[in-house]
């Protein structure tokens, strides 16, 4: 999140687009995404370097490490071509947002916001950045060039908080250069003024207590609520793709269910966000799988994160990796929208770990073959890393210092980002382990008839025998896809039945990468991909695939047509039909009739509100039972009665009362109750008559009522 070495960790974004690179915008699966610390990327424009009204934060010798270094959007512009030719198709740029003035006037200034997760003013760019006068031109430069060159721009955004409330500006925030608040002045409530969190697992704590001393927005605040959302508008209005969002664990989930519905309604957009740590250790993993299927926002992926640096950098067996993508796969219904990574701005980079280029290059591999979106940390591609307290923050944001077109690693990323383009198999397949030992993993991707096999060897100095291998590809002679770059040879498959098809015996040798593919022409249409999943009638959604040939068919929800807007073979975009709220199996047929699979998609009743519900005297509750708000939509769950359908658990900090903000359909009335669940999961409804509630048509909403015995 901030450079500061005692804050919490960070992690990776990215999001998606209106113009698009042979996929359409709201269909990110097939893309690769690279990650850009923008101070410490290029200079490209020395006159923001030392901007008078934030003077004395920069270091033009780049020896202190929590100065800005002159990195800025004009820089990354630059080196478009450069980002261009590794074959990555989007950018995940730190926050662009105004930051934190400290004017320090300082040769040594400390913890200065280069990483940009210090807001003060989010309707504007940071002068260093940009330009002194906070302007837009920068960034609308740098959209330009990279939508120009097929390139989606994501920007990472920070809705939890403003800037250290221990700073220069306590806080401060700013709407447009005029003055809101801050930590000892805030008359209307905009921050939540609580304690810095001291438990984790904490779900009250999580949401509405400080992380790490950053100033805490109060997203229930209809003016921040409001202001929020604008902001994110501007920046798409700007061009934006897509948002990383940061720190989702720690902003009031209810209403993120609300801010990604306001993007989504604004214009096609990618939302992922940064829950650390949404592995399956996480006493939470419940809450965090829960939120990725539900809200619209996919996140990024700290599980395979940690199981990837645990494999390729300390050496553990591969059934880490592969336990912990079949329990991911399992839990989340969107896995191929996870965005995964295994560096990032907020970790030491594997380099780091384990000085080794041939573990660097299996990892990458890896990473842009598995499922998921993968994102590439700027640098790793050059080998960058500096190994100063272990590689930690800020030692992993390290001064990009070469940009050289012909490093291994640059053309590995280059090749299996096109392939990732050309065979769907990688961005809409499911993912199957074929052999696997300590240090042999031999995984398939498939989709349909689109096949990609991959074989890693990690082991420094054994070849593997490898015997009773089965895949889907057809029978034939497969060159390495990689043409030997990583040591790779041919693979000859012969007939079998059922998709399991012999491969021939073969011996994998010691730092191997091979890659073999085979992509399948459709006898009907093929759908890997909706987007957004979730939304109101009139929203517009995007059916990706293959097969759908290119006159208009139909997308069906029930037996309702949706309006189409557009048709292509490899992708749809229509508006939701007016039909009831629920869950869906969309159809697309071909304009032959010809049906493709279904795809889920969740119809809401109307544009979202974020509404807190409080109940006093709730029934009594031992350790691990909670209680949770259900009603009659499907924004309220429909009455379900399970962790998964009903909306919470609520939150007790006054117990035995307890609150939890929810987004319900605008101008609806809705009528809901709580129920308590137990830790055996056993039901407990209030008695009494159904509640009522008209949700408002704008702003934010408050409900408050005592528990019917």
């Amino acid at each position: 999140m901030t450079s500061r070495k005692f804050r919490f960790a960070l992690v990776l974004a990215a999001t998606f687009l209106a113009f698009t690179c042979l996929v359409t915008a709201q269909d990110f699966k097939k893309q690769v995404i690279y990650q850009i610390v923008t101070d410490r990327f290029f200079n490209g424009n020395t006159s923001n370097d030392n901007p008078s009204q934030s003077s004395g934060l920069f270091d033009s010798t780049r020896t202190n490490w929590f100065a800005y270094w002159g990195g800025d959007l004009a820089g990354i512009q630059q080196k478009m071509s450069y980002i261009k030719g590794m074959g990555v198709t989007a950018i995940w740029i730190s926050p662009t947002v105004d930051n934190e003035n400290r004017n320090m006037n300082s040769s040594t200034p400390i913890s200065a916001p280069y990483h940009g997760y210090d807001a003060r003013d989010f309707m504007r760019v940071d002068e260093h950045f940009g330009d002194a006068g906070n302007s837009w031109t920068a960034f609308n430069n740098l959209v330009t060039a990279a939508h120009q060159n097929g390139i989606k721009v994501i920007v990472d955004w920070a809705n939890n908080h403003s800037n250290y409330n221990g700073g220069g500006e306590s806080g401060a925030l700013y709407n447009n250069g005029v003055f809101m608040a801050s930590d000892s002045n805030d008359p209307s409530s905009y921050f939540h003024h609580n304690p810095n969190i001291s438990d984790y697992n904490d779900r009250y704590q999580l949401q509405y207590y400080a992380l790490a001393a950053l100033e805490d927005l109060n997203q229930e605040n209809a003016t921040i609520d409001s202001y929020l959302k604008t902001a994110m508008h501007q920046f798409q209005q700007h061009g934006a793709d897509g948002f990383r969002l940061d720190a989702i664990k720690h902003v009031t989930w209810g209403w993120e269910y609300s801010l990604a519905n306001s993007v989504f309604n604004q214009s096609p957009a990618f939302l992922y966000g940064e829950w650390y740590s949404n592995d399956q250790y996480d006493p939470l993993y419940h809450d965090a799988y829960k939120f990725a299927n539900q809200s619209g926002i996919s996140e990024l992926d700290f599980g395979l994160n940690t199981a990837v640096r645990d494999v390729f950098a300390s050496n553990n067996n591969f059934s880490e990796i592969d336990g912990t993508i079949s329990t991911e796969n399992s839990s989340f219904l969107w896995n191929n929208d996870l965005v995964t990574f295994f560096d990032s701005h907020d970790e030491s980079r594997l380099l780091t770990l384990n000085n080794n280029n041939n573990r660097l290059h299996q990892a990458m591999a890896f990473l842009l073959t598995s499922r998921g979106i993968p994102v590439i940390l700027y640098g790793d591609e050059q080998y960058l890393h500096n190994d100063t307290n272990s590689g930690n923050d800020p030692y992993d944001r390290v001064q990009m210092s070469s940009f050289n077109t012909s490093t291994t690693a640059y053309q590995l990323i280059n090749k299996l980002a096109t392939l990732r383009q050309n065979n769907d198999a990688l961005g809409y397949g499911g993912f199957q382990q074929r052999w696997l030992n300590g240090d042999v993993y031999i995984y398939e991707r498939k989709f349909f008839n689109d096949v990609v096999l991959v074989a890693i060897n990690k082991n420094d100095s054994t070849g593997y025998a490898i015997s009773g291998l089965d895949t889907a590809l057809p029978a034939g002679t497969y060159p390495d896809y990689l043409t030997g770059l990583l040591s790779g040879s041919s693979l000859t498959v012969t007939a079998g039945s059922g998709g399991n098809n012999p491969a021939n015996n073969f011996t994998l040798p010691a730092h191997t990468v091979a890659v073999w593919q085979s992509v399948g022409t459709p006898t009907a249409p093929e759908v890997g991909s909706i987007g957004p999943t979730v939304g109101q009638p009139g929203m517009t959604v995007t059916i990706a695939g293959k097969g759908f040939g290119n006159s208009n068919g139909t997308v069906m929800f029930g037996s309702t047509a949706a309006s189409i807007k557009s048709w292509s073979d490899t992708s749809v975009t229509f508006t939701v039909p007016s039909v009831s709220n629920g869950i869906y199996q969309a159809q697309l047929k071909s304009n032959a009739g010809t049906a493709a699979n279904t795809i889920q998609f969740t119809v809401l009743t109307a544009q979202l509100i974020p509404v807190t519900f409080t109940v006093n005297n709730a029934s009594p509750t031992n350790p691990g039972d909670f209680i949770f708000l259900t009603g009659s939509t499907i924004e309220l769950g429909n009455w379900g009665t399970t962790f998964d359908t009903a909306i919470g658990p609520m939150l007790d900090p006054n117990y035995p009362n307890w609150f939890l903000n929810a987004s319900l359909p605008a101008g609806t009335q809705v009528q809901f109750k709580f129920i308590k669940i137990a830790a055996n999961s056993a039901v407990t409804w209030e008695n009494g008559s159904n509640h009522q509630y008209t949700v408002p048509t704008g702003g934010t909403g408050f409900v408050n009522v005592s528990w019917q015995y």
